[in-house]
């Protein structure tokens, strides 16, 4: 009995040591854990950020080949437009001018079906972000008087600026006439 209580009395004393042990590498092993955890969130938002910037690099470069075609297209449709704007007056009836007509608005409704549209540029403010001047000439200064080629935009981008004729003001020599004229 002497020997069975001295057993137990020896366990006692052992158990709040490996009671402490315990909780240490409890503690150790929770610490792991959680940088384990940690380790884990960063590499999903790691993925994450990399699915998103793929995607959206994946969405840049269809718009690039898309704006490509369609900028190797625009030549196509200005060259009908000045087509069909030098048509005779005797030949506007004929069917096949009306089909050449219907072609063009096919043409155009397919562009504009992915996103390009025309840049309005005869009566507006000079934008350089918009137009590219190819001539001053005189008329009111900063408007654009005149469209040489059309320009055109893709969603929002400018894929094609509108090449205009700007409004210089009016030349000194009529501003002496004019103002000689008010008197």
């Amino acid at each position: 009995m002497v020997d069975e209580e001295k057993g137990l009395a020896s366990e006692q004393e052992a158990v709040p040591d490996d009671v402490e042990s315990l909780k240490k590498v409890l503690g150790e092993e929770r610490a792991r854990a959680e940088s384990y955890l940690a380790q884990c969130q960063r590499a999903q938002a790691d993925y994450l950020n990399l699915k998103r910037r793929s995607d959206q690099e994946k969405g840049e470069m269809t718009q690039f080949a898309n704006s490509m075609l369609i900028l190797n297209l625009l030549p196509v449709l200005d060259d009908l437009d000045r087509a069909l704007n030098s048509v005779s007056s005797t030949l506007a009836g004929l069917t096949w001018v009306e089909g050449i007509r219907l072609i063009y608005r096919k043409l155009e409704a397919v562009l504009q079906a992915q996103g390009i549209s025309d840049i309005k540029a005869v009566g507006e403010s000079f934008d350089p972000n918009l137009h590219e001047a190819v001539l001053h000439r005189e008329g009111e200064e900063g408007m654009v008087l005149e469209e040489v080629q059309k320009g055109y935009k893709l969603q929002d981008r400018v894929i094609r600026p509108s090449m205009v004729v700007v409004g210089q003001g009016i030349a000194p020599e009529n501003k002496q006439e004019n103002s000689e004229r008010s008197k």
